[in-house]
C-alpha cells in the first residue's frame, strides 16, 4: 500500500474558470445540448483539449483559451439518445466513459475513452483516430472479456470496480481505479492501479470476440488521504508534462465524495491534486487540497487533468458540477511549492 501525504507546502491556485459551451450551440438532431456535460476525462489532441463526458455520448474538443468546443459525436445509446440522467429516467443506460488518454500511433494521436466498468452496461471503450479531422475514424467496442478479467483481479477492482483514469507509458496502459464503491462481504473498495500490455489491448479491441484479453499485472493499492473527514479517491491521472521516461512522474486528481456506491453521486467535501514520483528509492506520493483565497476547502469535484504547455507549473482540470443543465468548467491551475520537476528527482 502506498500512502499519500498531505503537504501544506504544495499550493494550487485557480487562475481562471471557463464554462464549456459548443461553438454552434445545441443540435437536437443528434441529441446534443449547448454545453459540455459531466466532464470526466481530459487529454490533449493537437492544440485542443479533448473532454469525455460520462453522461453524454460526445467528446468535446475544447479551445483552452476561449472554452468553445466542437463535438465528436459518439454512437447513440438505447432508445437512440445521447444524454442520460435521472430527469430523463435513463441514467442506468449511460456508457459512463470516465477515462480518456491520447496514445501515439502510426496514424497520429489515438483517443481511447474507457468505460468505468461499474456495471455490465459500462463495459465499453471508444477509439477515435484523427479526432476532429475530415477523415476522423471512430469505433465503439463492447469489451466484456477484458472487463471480466479486470473485475476478477480483486487487488485492482476491489469490491466495486470503477475505472476513472488511464495513462500510456510506452507499451503499458495503466488504469486507475477509484475506491468510492460499496464494500462487499469479502472485499473493500480500492484505489488501485494495474498495468496492461497496450499492443495486446489494441489487438483485443480489434476483435473482442476472438482475441483473448491481456492479463493485468503490476498491481498497486493506495491510501489517498481525506478532505474534511471524507476519503479521497482517484478521478483521473496524467503523465507530468509529457514525461516519456520508463518511470514517469504522474499527476493525479482525487475527490472526496460521500458516494454510497460507484454508480451514485454523493456530497462532495473537496478535491486534491497530487503527484506520484517513482524516481527515488521509494515512490513519493503527496497532494494538495483545493482551497479558496481565504484557505477554506473548496467543495469542487475535479474529474479530469492535463498538464499545460506553458511551463511545469500550469495544469488544466475539468470540474463536474453533477447538474445536467449546467456546463462543466475548465480550470487553469498554477502550482506553487515543492512540486516535482522533470529536471531532477523529487
Amino acid at each position: 500500500m502506498i500512502h499519500a501525504q498531505h503537504d501544506p507546502a504544495l499550493v494550487v491556485h485557480i487562475v481562471r474558470q471557463l464554462p464549456l459551451h459548443y461553438a454552434d450551440g445545441a443540435d437536437v438532431t443528434v441529441d446534443r445540448p449547448a454545453h459540455v456535460r459531466a466532464g470526466s476525462g481530459l487529454a490533449w489532441v493537437g492544440e485542443r483539449l479533448a473532454i469525455v463526458q460520462d453522461d453524454a455520448n460526445f467528446i468535446a474538443l475544447v479551445d483552452p483559451t476561449s472554452g468553445q468546443a466542437t463535438a465528436v459525436v459518439l454512437p447513440a445509446g438505447e432508445s437512440g439518445v445521447r444524454q442520460f440522467d435521472t430527469g430523463r429516467g435513463n441514467k442506468k443506460q449511460k456508457f459512463d466513459l470516465e477515462a480518456l488518454v491520447s496514445i501515439e500511433s502510426p496514424d497520429g494521436p489515438l483517443l481511447l475513452a474507457i468505460g468505468s466498468g461499474s456495471s455490465k452496461r459500462r463495459e465499453r471503450m471508444v477509439t477515435v483516430h484523427r479526432a476532429g479531422e475530415p477523415d476522423e475514424a471512430l469505433a465503439l467496442i463492447t469489451a466484456p472479456g477484458l472487463y471480466e478479467v479486470l473485475r476478477a483481479t480483486t487487488d485492482f477492482a476491489g469490491s466495486d470496480m470503477n475505472i476513472e483514469g488511464a495513462v500510456c507509458i510506452g507499451d503499458v496502459l495503466r488504469l486507475y481505479g477509484r475506491g468510492n464503491g460499496e464494500a462487499s462481504k469479502h472485499h473493500a473498495p480500492l484505489d488501485a492501479t494495474c498495468d496492461l500490455h497496450w499492443p495486446s489491448v489494441r489487438a483485443y479491441l480489434t476483435a473482442p470476440d476472438t482475441v483473448e484479453p491481456p492479463t493485468p499485472w503490476r498491481l498497486r493499492q493506495y491510501a489517498l488521504g481525506e478532505a474534511d473527514g471524507v476519503r479521497l479517491s482517484f478521478t483521473d491521472a496524467t503523465l507530468a508534462w509529457g514525461d516519456r521516461s520508463a518511470q514517469p512522474v504522474v499527476l493525479y486528481t482525487a475527490a472526496a465524495e460521500g458516494s454510497p456506491d460507484s454508480r451514485r453521486d454523493g456530497d462532495v467535501a473537496g478535491s486534491a491534486i497530487g503527484f506520484l514520483d517513482p524516481r527515488g528509492d521509494e515512490t513519493v506520493m503527496c497532494y494538495a487540497l483545493l482551497r479558496d483565497a481565504q484557505g477554506a476547502l473548496l467543495p469542487l469535484k475535479v474529474e479530469g487533468i492535463a498538464c499545460g504547455r506553458a511551463d511545469q507549473r500550469q495544469v488544466f482540470v475539468v470540474l463536474d458540477v453533477d447538474n445536467p443543465d449546467a456546463p462543466s468548467m475548465l480550470c487553469e491551475l498554477r502550482l506553487d511549492g515543492p512540486w516535482p520537476s522533470l529536471d531532477r528527482p523529487g
